[in-house]
């Protein structure tokens, strides 16, 4: 009786000491998104919900953003593992913190054009760039198109614009009240929000950055310096299952958008999923995206920005393009190839 007891005891024991085992290789990841669980955000929330992170053996838990500038410092503080940020926001932190130990790292390019546009009414007249001199623009402080216009102006020959700020929901209202000549913003934002004031897409002017010679990056996933030194496995296991996961989201957006109404009970269905392929044609899957691969970035379009931020931004110190970027941890060629050609016209 004993000795069955005892076996009994050392059979639950091991058994306790392989569920532990189990649980010691799961790896919580704590993420931080750029803004609100939006079209977008399903590229994050789709892989959690197909449970393709808990495949790789992964617990992640995704919560919403308030901008780029804030999931930068939030990674670099600790409070989070991972994140998804502006790169421009990225190499501004590094150059106005050299000595801030923590500083996060680009691992994996999602946008590869910046999503920044100007918009503009039809009926004011704006039709190129040329046309924003002497004009009012607005926009909130930390917008990354405000941030990267004086690109923008350099790279198309504006000159004397003046800004006003505003709160983020008041963006679109002051300039279809007319309070504004034109703003910055995300296409897939902006323009959508232009129209649910009730204006229609074909009277709005878009001038997208990517389209007048400001090659910017756009949003990447980062990911802390402790992170990639003490479990760069972890780190190769997240980006494989989001690729699997974005390949999914790209295939049938519409589905993906699902995953986002599961975290936001509240957002309108269509207009995600307009948003969510809006993205998608615009940065995701984009000439430039196809050319250089999914993912991926190339040396001298990032020393480029690196230099054009510098300026742009007045950091105080130059933008070193070697110490953001870090693209050791992708998956192989093969693997990000997931973004579908263009259709035939």
């Amino acid at each position: 009786m004993l000795k069955r007891t005892l076996l009994q005891a050392t059979v639950a024991l091991a058994a306790m000491g392989a569920i532990g085992a189990a649980q010691a290789q799961i790896t919580p990841i704590k993420f931080q998104l750029d803004w609100r669980f939006e079209g977008p955000a399903a590229l994050f929330l789709t892989p959690v919900a197909k449970g393709y992170f808990k495949d790789a053996k992964l617990d992640v838990t995704v919560d919403a953003g308030n901008g780029s500038g804030g999931a930068v410092t939030r990674v670099a503080s600790g409070t989070y593992d991972m994140g998804f940020a502006d790169l421009a926001a990225l190499m501004e932190f590094h150059a106005n913190n050299p000595d801030v130990p923590n500083k996060p790292v680009a691992v994996m390019m999602v946008y590869n054009n910046t999503p920044a546009s100007v918009m503009a009414l039809k009926k004011s007249g704006i039709q190129t760039p040329a046309d924003l001199s002497g004009k009012k623009l607005g926009a909130p402080v930390f917008d990354a198109g405000r941030r990267a216009f004086p690109i923008f102006a350099k790279a198309n020959g504006i000159s004397n614009v003046a800004w006003t700020a505003m709160d983020p929901p008041l963006r679109e209202t002051m300039l279809v009240r007319g309070d504004v000549d034109a703003i910055t913003g995300f296409t897939f934002t902006s323009l959508l929000n232009i129209e649910a004031r009730g204006v229609k897409a074909e009277d709005v002017t878009v001038l997208q950055f990517p389209d007048f010679g400001v090659k910017l990056y756009g949003n990447a996933i980062i990911a802390s310096p402790k992170l990639l030194k003490e479990n760069p496995a972890a780190v190769k296991a997240f980006l494989a299952a989001f690729t699997k996961g974005a390949k999914d989201v790209i295939t049938n957006p519409a589905a993906a958008i699902a995953d986002v109404k599961a975290r936001d009970g509240i957002i309108n269905v269509e207009l995600e999923t307009r948003r969510m392929k809006l993205a998608i044609d615009t940065v995701i899957n984009s000439a430039d995206a196809r050319a250089e691969g999914f993912g991926q970035v190339k040396g001298p379009r990032l020393s480029l920005m690196a230099s054009q931020v510098s300026d742009a931004f007045n950091t105080k110190t130059r933008v070193n393009p070697e110490a953001i970027w870090n693209g050791s941890f992708l998956p192989s060629a093969k693997d990000l190839d997931i973004l579908p050609k263009p259709a035939k016209k």
